[in-house]
Formats: structure tokens, sequence, C-alpha cells
């Protein structure tokens, strides 16, 4: 969310690329990644060894697409600009499932300061929906559930954190999402 949906369009370009469907390209990436390296017991450089196989593709065509895949990936400047404003007036988590490098993609972007926690699934060892990663944010807040608002664009991931008694926002769009969040706020 605080990244644009680019996969479609590197599955397409990809897929073009190497001469197999968009879904297989994604099935290649992703495929198995959420009982491996999304909950960190797979290391990123090792799941892409298991992409690489899959893709039947040598180490210059894999290291063209974690660059192409890295540069796809573009902050949402509105929602990093709002969180940046409510540092000091309202405490806040980013809660992703992450691979296990993404700590340090944050930090290399100047990103690690912009909420009060983070909780990545590749570190914690379980992901979104799993209720351990709302509570670990909780925890990392001090806050209790009726204070707080959880926003994702996954459905799924938003009723998960409902059922914990946080409020919920699934984000279709920034202004929605920054128009829910500051009457949250009020």
């Amino acid at each position: 969310m605080l990244t644009g949906d680019y996969l479609p369009a590197a599955a397409a370009a990809w897929g073009a690329r190497l001469g197999i469907s968009p879904q297989a390209f994604l099935a290649a990436v992703f495929g198995g990644s959420d009982e491996q390296v999304l909950i960190g017991r797979v290391s990123e450089p090792t799941w892409w060894d298991i992409v690489a196989a899959r893709l039947r593709a040598g180490p210059g065509v894999l290291a063209d697409l974690r660059q192409d895949l890295a540069a796809r990936q573009v902050w949402d400047e509105a929602l990093v600009a709002l969180l940046r404003r409510l540092r000091g007036h309202a405490r806040t988590a980013i809660v992703s499932n992450a691979w296990p490098g993404t700590r340090a993609r944050l930090a290399q972007a100047g990103m690690l300061d912009l909420t009060d926690a983070i909780v990545l699934s590749g570190e914690a060892g379980y992901a979104k929906p799993d209720p351990r990663i709302y509570q670990a944010a909780l925890r990392r807040l001090a806050a209790s559930p009726g204070r707080a608002l959880f926003v994702d664009d996954t459905p799924g991931h938003v009723a998960a954190a409902q059922a914990l008694g946080l409020a919920g926002h699934v984000h279709t769009s920034t202004a929605t999402t920054i128009t829910r969040i500051e009457a949250f706020l009020r």
C-alpha cells in the first residue's frame, strides 16, 4: 500500500521476456513463498535460487529481474507525507508481509523513521492474517485494539485485524485512505 501495485506490469513484461504467461511468472517468483521466505524460514538469496531454477534463468537474467522489480517499487508520496506529519501526534506502525531483506531496503530508502514501529513478517516468523502479527504491532505501540486503525489493501487482512478489535479500512485509493485515517484520529 505504501508502494503501488507494480506486480501486474512486471509480470506482463517479464512473462513476455521469458516466454511464459504473467501468471506463470508470478507463480515462479511467489509460489510457496508464504510458507518459506515470507516468514523468514528461507533466506532471500536461497529463495532467489529457487526462483532462478523455476524460471530457468541464469545469474544475469536473475540480476536484471531483481533490479527491475526493485526499481518498480515507488513510494506513495502522499501516504508517506501523512505518516511523517503524524509522527509525534499519533503512534503508527508498518505491518507488512515482507521478505527478510525488507528492513535493509527500508533503511536504504530512508524510511525507517517513518513510523514508531515496523513489524515485518520475515522477521516476526508469521504473516498477515495471523493474529500474532497484529498483536506484535499493538505491543510495540503500547496500544489497545480499540484505539487502533489497521489499513491494508487485502480485505482478509483487514477482517483479521477487525476480529481482534481493531478498526479497519481496506485501501482502494490514497485519497480515501487519507480521509479515513484523518477521520479516525478525530
